[in-house]
């Protein structure tokens, strides 16, 4: 099954990079494919150092800044106990990870990870359509060079129906976010 986070990596001269990831885990989250693009950071990042730490989180803020590449400030961080990393504060569940094989013969390279140490800092907030609508609309907004304009804007009112219906603040800023991010991209195409 695909779970939604985040991921951290550092380059060897230890810049931390921050990215919304969606690995396939296995039941127990001993093991993780990771699939990134060859052209991200978090690829590069990965192939340098094979380690880096997955995150489940509820921030969609956040995830959505990160999505859409407008995290100017880095959120707070602390060290990684078992590779170096770094892990989000803002966490519920963290994850550290190391990259055993790479296959790069697609686009999107496939590595196979191991969850070598795993940590918990607080609950998870839950179930909440508007958070998962945030999570949906950031996807869109990664790939709005792939997807038709009409055929998102549709998906994207029946998102922010959701988000109307059942969204708190923050849900809210980060939908509105994504909506100008997605606005912006197609003026320009």
């Amino acid at each position: 099954m695909i779970l939604e986070g985040m991921v951290t990596t550092k380059n060897r001269q230890g810049e931390l990079n921050i990215a919304p990831m969606g690995p396939v885990v296995n039941s127990d989250m001993s093991q993780l494919v990771l699939r990134p693009f060859q052209t991200s950071r978090t690829f590069g990042n990965l192939k340098e150092t094979r380690c880096g730490v997955f995150h489940v989180v509820d921030d969609v803020l956040l995830l959505a800044k990160a999505a859409i590449g407008l995290l100017e400030d880095l959120p707070e961080t602390f060290p990684a106990e078992h590779i170096s990393g770094a892990v989000l504060q803002s966490a519920c569940r963290w994850y550290e990870f190391q990259v055993e094989s790479i296959d790069e013969t697609n686009e999107r390279t496939v590595m196979q990870a191991k969850v070598i140490h795993q940590g918990r800092i607080r609950d998870y907030f839950g179930l909440n359509r508007a958070k998962h609508a945030v999570l949906e609309a950031a996807i869109m907004a990664t790939r709005t060079h792939l997807i038709e304009q009409s055929e998102l804007e549709n998906q994207y009112r029946a998102l922010a129906e959701i988000v109307k219906k059942t969204a708190g603040p923050e849900e809210q800023a980060a939908f509105n976010l994504l909506e100008e991010y997605i606005s912006k991209a197609y003026a320009k195409a």
